[in-house]
């Protein structure tokens, strides 16, 4: 997805309001394989998604061709037909100046992302400690009420 800017943080900030829909986290991996790769096929890419991907879910193939067509739409990714290996035409995608860029803001929303992840998972964690299984006892008072 091409950045938007976000009413709350500003033009200068890439965060998660303005990057769009996070769904998988598609579209950062993309972008990272293609930045090692150099370029690549979609049936390549595909194959390394599962090593790379940031959440359990599967990414379905279709998810794959739709994220990379939409990347190109936004002048993240180029790609041409590649015709002389023999056989059928196959796509290849390559990452542009702007796609790099766009890797970079990716990198930034996650890092901030993995920090507050972080944070919450502490602050949850002693909430639990401190209430032990009086906070239990608590709630269930709170709710007879």
């Amino acid at each position: 997805m091409a950045r938007k800017d976000c009413a709350r943080h500003g033009k200068d900030h890439p965060c998660t309001c303005a990057m769009g829909n996070l769904y998988r986290f598609v579209e950062p991996v993309v972008l990272y394989l293609l930045k090692t790769k150099g370029q690549s096929y979609g049936y390549d890419l595909a194959g390394d998604l599962p090593d790379h991907a940031l959440t359990d879910a599967e990414i379905e193939r279709a998810a794959l061709y739709r994220t990379l067509r939409q990347l190109e739409q936004n002048g993240n990714v180029a790609s041409e037909w590649e015709t002389d290996q023999g056989g059928p035409a196959r796509r290849v995608y390559k990452l542009t100046a702007q796609g790099e860029e766009h890797l970079e803001e990716w990198a930034t929303v996650l890092d901030h992302m993995s920090k507050s992840m972080a944070g919450f998972v502490t602050k949850a964690r002693v909430a639990m400690n401190e209430t032990g299984s009086s906070g239990s006892q608590s709630s269930r008072s709170l709710v007879r009420r």
